[in-house]
């Protein structure tokens, strides 16, 4: 049989028995179960082509959903390949990502979409898309300051958070389950949603209860509460252990346990995150932005409010590739845009590793349940899912096209290893539930190994050195064996830490090797460097982390660098270059300078400055800020998409989350070690929401004891204890990993292998390191390589994009950023009334400037003006410093510290756009704009360039 996978054939594919039934099967619900391997691209596009061939049937009848760009350009591809439409025909065709589908919505229909939440405000073409995770904390930090400044009733929750960014995540949960606001209360049944289901979780706490072998061991829950109270601090009226777990020699919890753990009086929680989340909203939208998840939610309520926008959105035929990765707005959303029963999705449950993007498993596993009930929450005040909901099909897509049949076997165990030794597992309900697949291949001499060794990096070299050229580990290729080489194998795992660890590994010993993925970026030794530096010129007690980085790198031993510290002894160059770096006005700037210095030239030096200037055109941020933004980026994983350098013959690191959808001749899955693969620690935030227990918090504010303190709430503790453990998305994580093999499947550990490991059948060997001198003609390199994602739906930019940062760089006259930042803040408080006084002769001069105007003063004011260029829609946004109106004018007014006139040319570019803001904005007023210098107490005027010319500034 012909491959249908096989790009490279010249035969025409023939579909197996499965991917005919899908492809021919075209009307009425289909639920397909398309396994690792099955081919399942190849049927979906043949399924759309078969379609779209219909009589009466266009592309823009057949919506087609996937999760990525990519994988929707693809599908484009394939489609061309195997109808009568060409691409041009189908460059508009619906065949795109939810989000994609709902910003189309938006741009042609969201302008009154707030209002359905009670929100006075609009989406229009200038709203942009933040999809930078880090400038959106920013914003949200800048909010939640805000919101706490007004919400005294709130303080008491406020101090229980020891980050309140990880609102912003309970936020995007709630959205992703479609749980939204009002302006005066919850939408639809989302406050029922955030009250939870008793009946549901009392069910899950019988079946966490039950007594376990026949009766005769006591209940999973039992056991677990045998750790309540542990490390915690319980208000006075919570019970102790014994009470909870019952008389001694009792096989479960008593009874009305349930009851007493899941009634909680709510009220002042719920309504603290209906004011965070529907303010929120409202500062985004006062911002101008949306995020993904309230793109979905507008979307969403949009298509719900709006019966003849529904129809006339309605399509024909909906078919989600994925869908395993989908969440539960998304699956409402679909049911909403199907005008028929046609609807059709596909996914392979084994391969949902997603939840932290919200993904929900359920959508597959349980389709026919939440088919149904989506469908009647709906249609509870008006119909908007029409079709009936007759019988499903289900496909079973059985025909592996890439493993032997010996990887497929042995790959099932993953689904049913457990994940620590206190965890049971119910292998047959599981496996029940398995579609097994069944190799196509005629090979199946594959070599399923494990090895170990303390140092794990040295030993997975040394186990690619015995692979390559070794006949043991053939490879089929074009159906003929040959021995394999470097290019023939990929290191898989769990973390990016464990990769970039090989990989400095790899490069000591020049072992080719290279990195595909994404790279946390603000973990390179150029980030790293660069947040030293930025410690040196903020002072204080960071400054000595800083130096000690600088003073390492350049050699000092640590003996040294305490003597350098203590005597303040910097060596008179580092001194001379910190001098210089303080000279300079813009984050750019000095980054720029210190990767000059340090001969960082490279791909991943220049993301890191486009990051840095992304950031500050995005947000005010000092360089405390910068510093906060850094270190965060360190702690959380900021990541960007790399690729390896060109190269055939090196060996291949991905992570399990970025190998989905890919393949290798032969896998050696790294870091098979306890507390790594299942990760160890880690929390759910301190106020959690989750089904059926709803809308819950793990701390509470109190002064029970005389003594106000942030206690644990023992409720929480043991809700938590009643939920399913977590371990099942990682044992899909270890299925995807096995299933990535085409021939060769490897596991490395280091002293202590995980439970996974050491539960599945397989014996683990000792592997004694002896890596041999590399010597390969074409090699990649272990060097990252860095890819700026661009989106083709939205572009914004602020001013300063496209301003010459050089201008700033002779920095004998300049006295820093920080010193600009305060005259800044001091203009801000004046012209709002505050009682401030000014410390130096600029702010002298501001405060004299301020008093001379009569006018109205607009402090900080957010301007966005929208462009077309070439085709795009390009957003410029940027904070207006002060707009003073009288009468008739409106006057822009930008304070400059500098002591030059350099960079004025670069300043026109930004008042420009202030100025054609206001010229809509006041349309009756004269409109100037001008920059107050406070060094010299001058006011020059400014004049703009027209929109043309601007538009020509931004296609540079």
């Amino acid at each position: 049989m012909t491959s249908p996978t096989d790009e490279s054939s010249t035969a025409t594919p023939t579909p197996n028995e499965g991917q005919r039934e899908l492809i021919e099967g075209t009307d009425g619900l289909y639920l397909v179960d398309a396994g690792a391997g099955t081919g399942k691209t190849f049927t979906v596009t043949h399924r759309y082509a078969n379609i779209v061939t219909k009589d009466g049937v266009e592309p823009d009848d057949t919506l087609l959903l996937t999760f990525t760009r990519n994988a929707a350009t693809e599908m484009k591809d394939r489609i061309v390949a195997s109808c009568e439409y060409d691409m041009r025909a189908l460059s508009d065709a619906p065949i795109q990502t939810f989000h994609s589908l709902c910003r189309d919505i938006l741009d042609q229909h969201g302008f009154h979409a707030p209002s359905y939440l009670g929100i006075d405000d609009a989406i229009t073409g200038s709203t942009q898309l933040l999809e930078n995770e880090t400038i959106e904390r920013e914003y949200f930090r800048e909010f939640i300051g805000r919101f706490s400044d007004d919400h005294d009733e709130h303080h008491d929750l406020l101090r229980c958070l020891s980050d309140p960014t990880a609102l912003l995540d309970l936020i995007t949960n709630l959205a992703a389950k479609g749980v939204f606001p009002t302006a005066d209360g919850w939408y639809r049944d989302s406050r029922d949603a955030l009250e939870g289901d008793f009946d549901a979780f009392k069910d899950m706490f019988d079946e966490v209860n039950r007594p376990r072998n026949g009766g005769n061991k006591q209940s999973t829950l039992r056991s677990n509460l045998g750790r309540y109270g542990k490390n915690k601090c319980y208000l006075p009226d919570a019970p102790d252990r014994d009470e909870l777990r019952g008389e001694y020699g009792s096989k479960a919890v008593p009874e009305d346990v349930a009851e007493r753990v899941f009634t909680e009086n709510r009220d002042h929680l719920i309504e603290f995150v209906h004011d965070v989340y529907v303010e929120y909203l409202e500062f985004a939208l006062g911002r101008n932005y949306l995020n993904f998840s309230f793109l979905q939610l507008f979307a969403f309520v949009l298509c719900c409010e709006d019966a003849d926008l529904r129809e006339s959105l309605a399509f024909e035929y909906v078919m989600i590739d994925e869908f395993q990765d989908s969440s539960e707005i998304q699956f409402k959303l679909a049911l909403l845009l199907s005008g028929t029963d046609n609807f059709c999705v596909v996914g392979d449950w084994k391969q949902s590793i997603y939840s932290f993007q919200y993904a929900a498993v359920e959508n597959i596993t349980e389709f026919e349940a939440r088919l149904e009930r989506f469908a009647a929450e709906l249609n509870d005040d008006a119909e908007r899912v029409s079709f009936s909901l007759g019988s499903v099909t289900r496909v079973e897509l059985e025909q592996n096209y890439r493993s032997t049949q010996s990887i497929l076997d042995f790959s099932e165990n993953a689904l049913v290893t457990p994940g620590s030794n206190r965890e049971s597992i119910d292998r047959e309900s599981i496996l029940e539930r398995v579609v097994s697949l069944h190799s196509n291949t005629d090979q199946n001499h594959s070599q399923i190994e494990a090895f170990q060794h303390a140092d794990e990096h040295e030993a997975i070299l040394t186990k690619v050195q015995k692979i390559v050229g070794n006949d043991e580990y053939a490879i089929e290729e074009d159906g003929e064996v040959r021995p394999p080489t470097y290019g023939d194998i990929a290191v898989l795992t769990r973390t990016r830490d464990f990769g970039r660890e090989l990989l400095s590994t790899a490069d000591a010993y020049e072992f080719p090797m290279a990195y595909e993925g994404g790279i946390e970026l603000f973990r390179t030794d150029q980030a790293k460097l660069l947040l030293a530096w930025l410690r040196i010129l903020v002072g204080g007690p960071a400054a000595d982390r800083g130096w000690a980085v600088v003073l390492e790198r350049a050699g000092y031993t640590l003996d040294e660098i305490e003597y350098v510290l203590e005597h303040d002894a910097y060596p008179s160059e580092m001194a001379a270059f910190r001098s210089e770096l303080e000279a300079f006005e813009t984050h750019a700037a000095v980054t720029r300078r210190v990767f000059d210095h340090y001969g960082y030239d490279g791909t991943t030096a220049d993301v890191v400055l486009t990051t840095v200037q992304s950031l500050h055109s995005s947000t005010t941020m000092t360089r405390g800020d910068l510093i906060r933004i850094i270190k965060d980026g360190i702690e959380n994983g900021y990541t960007k998409e790399v690729q390896a350098v060109a190269g055939t013959n090196s060996v291949t690191v991905q992570t399990i989350h970025s190998v989905k959808g890919l393949e290798h001749p032969i896998v050696i899955l790294g870091n098979m070690n306890s507390g790594a693969f299942p990760p160890s620690g880690g929390s759910d935030g301190t106020i959690t929401y989750a089904e059926p227990t709803g809308l819950r918090r793990r701390k509470c504010y109190d002064d029970s004891h005389s003594d106000p303190h942030v206690y644990d709430n023992w409720r929480a503790d043991v809700l938590g204890c009643c939920q399913p453990t977590k371990y099942g998305e990682e044992r899909r994580l270890l299925y995807v990993a096995m299933t990535r093999a085409e021939t060769h499947l490897l596991f490395a550990a280091g002293e202590e292998p995980n439970t996974f490991l050491e539960q599945l059948p397989v014996d683990i060997e000792a592997l004694e390191p002896a890596v041999s001198p590399v010597n390969v003609d074409e090699t990649t390199h272990t060097q990252f390589r860095t890819d700026v994602p661009s989106s083709p739906e939205f572009e914004s930019y602020s001013p300063h994009s496209f301003m010459d940062d050089s201008v700033y760089e002779d920095g004998s006259d300049g006295r820093g950023m920080d010193f600009g930042s305060r005259v800044h803040e001091f203009a801000e408080d004046y012209a709002l009334g505050m009682d401030v006084t000014p410390d130096n002769d600029d702010e002298r001069n501001v405060k004299a400037f301020l008093d001379g105007l009569s006018g109205e003063l607009l402090v900080e004011e957010r301007a966005y003006l929208p462009l077309e260029i070439d085709g795009r829609r390009v957003t410029l946004s940027g904070v207006i410093d002060l707009v003073h109106l009288t009468d008739d004018t409106a006057e822009i007014i930008d304070f400059k510290t500098d002591l030059t006139r350099n960079a004025d040319s670069e300043y026109r570019i930004q008042l420009s756009v202030y100025y054609h803001v206001l010229t809509e904005w006041f349309s009756d007023y004269s409109v100037t704009a001008s920059i107050f210098y406070t060094a010299d107490n001058a006011q020059v005027e400014v004049d703009p360039l027209s929109k043309t010319d601007l538009e020509a500034v931004t296609k540079i």
